[in-house]
């Protein structure tokens, strides 16, 4: 079974987890950055949602970032042919 996103030993071109997460937040900012001047009930409901949001991304990027380092400090490199951890 193979991601869509992630890199797997059968989609070694994937992304890391952290890296979609960034890309995913920065999106979010730069939508919340067009209705940060709106001050409709609507507009100031779905800012609040939106830094709820980042909060949980930034804490999730850092928890990707904090995995990468493990696997990485543990056993090295991604090598495509051999998984790092888990079952092939």
């Amino acid at each position: 079974m193979s991601t869509k996103f992630l890199v797997t030993d059968e989609k070694p071109d994937g992304f890391k987890l952290e890296d979609i997460l960034t890309v995913i937040r920065n999106d979010i900012i730069q939508r919340a950055a067009k209705i940060m001047g709106d001050g409709r009930p609507e507009a100031t409901a779905v800012m609040n949602n939106n830094i709820k949001i980042l909060s949980h991304l930034a804490e999730s990027i850092e928890l990707a970032k904090n995995s990468s380092d493990i696997l990485d400090k543990s056993f090295g490199p991604h090598d495509a042919d051999v998984p790092r951890i888990g079952k092939a």
